[in-house]
């Protein structure tokens, strides 16, 4: 008989109900376009203006990392601080517009991150960042 009324208790159930699991997701489906109209419109709108000389390079910006034992590095590769000088003006006169970073260990010594801040300002950066860690536990 139709809808299982005199089926026995100890039968096994051969197949698993889908409405229920489908209009679950509809639901979802319905509550996500409803949702996600509002979050693109809170966005904020810009007509940006156009420009014959505008260009999409970003400017470069250089790494220079300090570690606890003094030793060097620029982009990556190891440095001394009197090769320094020579390399950060090289990657000054390729680009247009260079910006630095300088990372150094807290447990570095004062002058050596000022001699960097020193290298880095002559050599004509436009301007640099002292990297720190906000979340460092003291």
């Amino acid at each position: 008989m139709a809808g299982g009324f005199d089926t026995d208790e100890d039968d096994v159930i051969a197949a698993i109900n889908m409405v229920p699991f489908i209009d679950i997701c509809l639901v979802l489906l319905i509550i996500f376009m409803v949702t996600s109209s509002y979050i693109v419109r809170a966005a904020i709108e810009v007509d940006l203006p156009s420009a014959a000389s505008g260009s999409d390079v970003a400017p470069s910006t250089v790494l220079v990392e300090i570690q606890q034992d003094g030793s060097m590095f620029f982009n990556g590769e190891p440095t001394t601080l009197d090769a320094l000088p020579a390399l950060v003006e090289a990657e000054v006169a390729s680009e247009d517009t260079v910006n630095a970073i300088i990372a150094g260990d807290r447990r570095v010594d004062y002058g050596v991150v000022i001699d960097v801040v020193d290298v880095v300002k002559l050599a004509g950066v436009a301007s640099f960042a002292l990297n720190i860690d906000r979340e460092a536990e003291e």
